[in-house]
């Protein structure tokens, strides 16, 4: 589809382009599900899937399914939710927020408090304000902030293999 992106193709509408941005976060969300380690209880059962959310806006579009199709993580499919309202998460492992909930960010997280649910951001603030993982752009870099205690809280085990190239900031810090 980026051939057809870069040739002009007339059948390809503009809207579908993916900022190559997302195209790299999308990797970043399957990928952070390969280092985390969820409590038993966040799984309703052995078999039960791996739920990669976005709430809000998704600024992903296919490209997010695209990347888990297929795949799986220790048995478990991996699928990928939408949601318009935090109150519609049900089972949900690794949550990534819109921009658009940026001024419902403390109310969502409120929401999730005492559940296992990974919450990622990419907005200003996202892990001052409670968020444990925020995607930074950086000299064209994406580089990723963690609020270990944020992620402890909810009972979440992140390897230091993905904790190595983050920079771990506190709550206030961001």
């Amino acid at each position: 589809m980026s051939a057809l992106l870069l040739a002009g193709g007339p059948h390809v509408p503009a809207q579908a382009a993916i900022p190559e941005e997302y195209q790299v976060k999308a990797v970043f969300l399957f990928n952070f599900a390969q280092f985390v380690d969820w409590p038993s209880n966040a799984f309703p059962e052995a078999q039960a899937p791996l739920v990669i959310g976005v709430l809000g806006e998704d600024p992903f579009g296919a490209y997010l399914d695209e990347t888990v199709r297929g795949e799986r993580l220790n048995h478990r499919p991996i699928m990928v939710q939408r949601y318009r309202r935090a109150e519609e998460i049900k089972a949900c492992h690794v949550l990534f927020i819109s921009r658009s909930e940026a001024d419902r960010l403390e109310q969502i997280l409120a929401s999730l408090k005492g559940r296992s649910v990974l919450t990622v951001g990419d907005f200003d603030g996202f892990a001052r304000r409670g968020g444990m993982i925020r995607f930074v752009m950086e000299k064209n870099k994406i580089r990723l902030r963690i609020d270990l205690e944020a992620a402890k809280a909810a009972n979440l085990t992140i390897s230091s293999k993905l904790l190595r190239p983050a920079q771990i900031v506190r709550r206030g810090e961001d």
